[in-house]
């Protein structure tokens, strides 16, 4: 079977659990937005006619950027931060948006080779070549495997830093080592740090300086958004300006509702740190269980996702979903992530306390082996 089918066998045996199915598999917040955004929301339907700026309003701009400079000591303005409709169209749509913008002949999008599967598609999108670049132990890129004849094709250079899906992290000197890298090839890199706030200590490209470099930032994550669609991207002017235009006529709009909650949202780290808290109590308390089956996480410290090895090599990532989905446990094999993932397998914390609990009763009584 391909990875596609043999995943949508393991959602097959999962969904038909005899008490229904708990699904870990995507990063979907399951927890409630902050009580306070509806009142931002209320108060900004009466103000929902005009059409809104694709770039954002100056609110919403300045939101973004009051955040950056608080959270990583920068001092960008609004001149260097434009909206998006959620990160994911972001992803999916800057290889190719910036074909348009930036001109040229450089057809390559670099990523990681363990990572988000859009910033493949989104090479794919754009015609481009899509080239992963493999990691070192820390499950971090490592920028002296490019092959020189693929960094002089590249457009972009993804970071995901904290990364989905191993949580890994890193300090401020591998970002500045992949800026560098960026400058010194001519190459845009873009880091998606939509986990940010999730790190031991959160650290952003832009400290860097913006020449060269985009941020990517989304409140998916940190504010339970998902459903609202909104997120902001922030760096280089000569490379925000002429997306910002683009972007435009295409219709890539967030309603005016819809930024009115994330500046609301944006005001306020008291929910963010509560959020982080739930997910490291959630970390620590799946992990205990899981160990006594010989499974633990060999990932970083973001305690959003466990990224899962079995003691046994011979256990791979199909396996361990195979074997999470006959409890009717969702979770991801490692293989959805490229096939440098294939070993490990991915669950998202994404379920409240009870439920993981009983997710893990009802992983103790699976009778059959593992293998």
């Amino acid at each position: 079977m391909t990875v596609r089918e043999r995943i949508a066998a393991i959602a097959s045996l999962a969904n038909g659990h005899p008490d229904g199915v708990i699904d870990c598999n995507l990063g979907t917040p399951c927890d409630p937005v902050p009580s306070f955004v509806a009142d931002a929301v209320r108060d900004a339907v009466a103000l929902s006619g005009p059409y809104p700026l694709s770039a954002g309003s100056l609110a919403y701009r300045e939101a973004a950027v009051r955040w950056s400079n608080a959270t990583f000591g920068t001092s960008i303005d609004t001149a260097n931060a434009g909206a998006c409709v959620g990160t994911k169209e972001f992803v999916a749509s800057i290889a190719a948006h910036l074909g348009a913008t930036q001109g040229g002949d450089r057809d390559t999008i670099l990523y990681p080779a363990v990572s988000y599967p859009t910033y493949a598609v989104g090479a794919s999108f754009a015609g481009c070549r899509a080239v992963p670049v493999a990691f070192d132990d820390q499950w971090l890129m490592d920028f002296d495997s490019i092959d020189p004849h693929d960094a002089q094709r590249a457009r972009i250079l993804w970071l995901n830093i904290p990364g989905n899906p191993t949580g890994s992290v890193a300090g401020l000197d591998h970002l500045a080592k992949a800026a560098q890298w960026g400058r010194s090839h001519g190459v845009i890199v873009i880091s998606d740090e939509c986990y940010v706030e999730y790190a031991p200590e959160a650290h952003s490209i832009l400290e860097t300086g913006t020449d060269g470099v985009l941020a990517l930032h989304s409140l998916s994550k940190r504010s339970n958004f998902a459903g609202m669609r909104c997120g902001f991207y922030l760096g280089d002017q000569e490379i925000v300006r002429p997306l910002i235009d683009l972007r435009r006529e295409a219709g890539l709009i967030v309603p005016t509702v819809v930024q009115a909650a994330a500046i609301s949202a944006l005001g306020d780290d008291v929910h963010v740190r509560e959020q982080h808290e739930r997910y490291r109590h959630r970390r620590d308390f799946v992990l205990a269980r899981l160990a006594l089956h010989g499974i633990h996480h060999v990932g970083g410290p973001m305690p959003f996702y466990l990224w899962l090895r079995h003691d046994d090599p011979a256990i791979g990532g199909f396996e361990l979903a195979e074997y999470f989905a006959r409890a009717g446990w969702l979770i991801a094999p490692g293989a959805t992530f490229g096939a440098a993932g294939e070993p490990f397998a991915r669950i998202a914390l994404v379920q409240p306390d009870e439920v993981l609990h009983r997710a893990l009763d009802r992983f103790d009584n699976v009778n059959t082996p593992m293998r």
